[in-house]
């Protein structure tokens, strides 16, 4: 089993003012260039976007793009013709593809609302752009990982152009329990939540994370009040 730790204070850290956004991989103005991806996961950013700002049109091309809130509201429009509200619960997905523009705002005008982006490299690329979101409240479960992106549309959750699953995990009492890799040969990203766990008998705390590969299981160790995100994705090199 191979084992990278990114600890919460060690990430990239950018105050725009209306925009807090901490970096888990090199993003914009943060370069470190022994973080610059974990397979095909490309940038994990923790964002609080202001009451009433947001960001405004931008392009991606070629990119699966996931965004999962954890507080509050966010407003999405894009070049599709959609408009839409992702809330605390939600998870958002954008194949990029050929080309998309979209926008993100927080139409609160006194809280601020504090989401995941999450770009994974697709095993695809200039596929035609498409948009889902979903309420992951009907797929939660307690005490257990729980999946809610794969690389089939047919199955739980939403869907992405690559060989990759998203699970959630949410912890109403101390936990001991295995994660089970997918696909062989992919690696799995645990980005802590809340609270504290213990994976491969090291203790994580709230925003550490750890890259996990070279193995086909995981044991963990949940504290009570736990929550934890699972990117498994496959461990491909990029130029």
């Amino acid at each position: 089993m191979k084992t990278i730790i990114h600890t919460a204070d060690s990430r990239g850290h950018a105050n725009h003012g209306w925009l807090n956004s901490y970096h888990s991989f090199s993003f914009a103005n943060y370069f470190d260039p022994q973080k610059i991806h974990f397979g095909a996961l490309r940038v994990l950013n923790d964002d609080t976007v202001s009451a009433a700002r947001g960001f405004g049109t931008h392009p991606h091309r070629n990119m699966e793009i996931i965004s999962i809130p954890l507080e509050g509201d966010l407003e999405h429009k894009d070049s599709m013709g959609n408009t839409t509200v992702i809330k605390q619960g939600d998870i958002q997905i954008m194949s990029a593809g050929t080309g998309i523009q979209h926008s993100e705002y927080n139409r609160n005008k006194d809280i601020p609302v504090q989401f995941l982006q999450i770009w994974i490299v697709p095993n695809k690329e200039n596929v035609t752009p498409r948009y889902d979101q979903l309420s992951m409240a009907s797929l939660q479960k307690e005490n257990e990982f729980y999946q809610v992106l794969s690389p089939n549309a047919e199955d739980q959750g939403i869907w992405a152009h690559q060989d990759t699953w998203f699970s959630m995990a949410e912890f109403t009492q101390k936990t001991d329990l295995q994660y089970n890799l997918k696909k062989e040969g992919n690696g799995v990203y645990f980005f802590v939540l809340e609270g504290a766990v213990k994976i491969a008998d090291k203790t994580l705390n709230k925003r550490d994370a750890m890259g996990v590969s070279e193995t086909t299981l995981v044991a963990i160790t949940a504290e009570k009040g736990s929550k934890i995100l699972a990117i498994e994705v496959p461990m491909i090199t990029l130029n």
